[in-house]
């Protein structure tokens, strides 16, 4: 096979992973599969886990979800419930990390050389202007996330951006709201068995943090770029 071959097997390989995870992220929120995301099954099989084969076997447990793109808020929400707020922290931000590795792996095989190689200058430009700002643009959409975790990771690995500002960029940006969420994890829990005005009133305040968070992060990203152009010569 040539290596003009080759690299289109693996761009095919790479739209074919990404649809599947599309499909996945889909059916978890939309389809009968979503069932399977009982907030209490999923808790007493991860305290089993961590149980039976220590931490370590429910971080990997927790990473092998996020790479199938279960949704990141209820994993973290689950793993809070069932380890406690502060072990579930922990556990949250080791498998979010794992996670985000082993997703940011396979788009760089899948996909980097075949962005550099055939995507064409215009395309090779847009993604080393990522790269030039991944950090912020990781740490953004992590505050404000506007895609499943698995795909964001998947893109940012056949981009120019490294594995170090990803998982830096993610521990940063996850950080913040995943202590909000364990401090409040039992009356968030309690809202969603019983819901209420307190239910609506959560997801209000909910949407106002990410609204919020988003116009910071955007108000943040364009002053270090402003800073950045006084320190750069122009």
């Amino acid at each position: 096979m040539s290596a003009a071959g080759g690299l289109r097997g693996r761009l095919w390989a790479l739209v074919l992973v990404l649809a599947v995870l599309i499909g996945l992220a889909v059916a978890w929120t939309w389809s009968p599969m979503r069932e399977w995301l009982d907030v209490d099954r999923i808790v007493d099989g991860l305290q089993e886990l961590g149980a039976s084969f220590g931490p370590v076997a429910a971080v990997a447990g927790l990473s092998l979800a996020l790479v199938l793109a279960v949704p990141l808020t209820f994993l973290t929400l689950v793993t809070l419930v069932a380890f406690g707020p502060w072990t579930g922290f922990v556990t949250c931000m080791a498998g979010a990390l794992v996670g985000a590795a082993a997703s940011h792996g396979l788009g760089a095989l899948l996909g980097r050389e075949v962005v550099q190689r055939l995507g064409g200058p215009r395309v090779n430009a847009v993604s080393q202007r990522l790269a030039d700002h991944g950090l912020l643009a990781v740490i953004a959409i992590r505050m404000v996330p506007v895609a499943p975790f698995a795909i964001v990771n998947m893109v940012a690995g056949a981009s120019h951006i490294s594995l170090r500002h990803m998982l830096l960029g993610t521990f940063l940006g996850m950080a913040p709201g995943t202590l909000v969420m364990a401090f409040f994890v039992d009356q968030i829990v309690a809202a969603l068995r019983n819901p209420g005005p307190l239910t609506y009133a959560l997801i209000a305040g909910t949407l106002l943090l990410i609204v919020g968070a988003g116009f910071g992060a955007k108000r943040w990203v364009r002053h270090v770029e402003a800073q950045r152009g006084v320190r750069e010569p122009g």
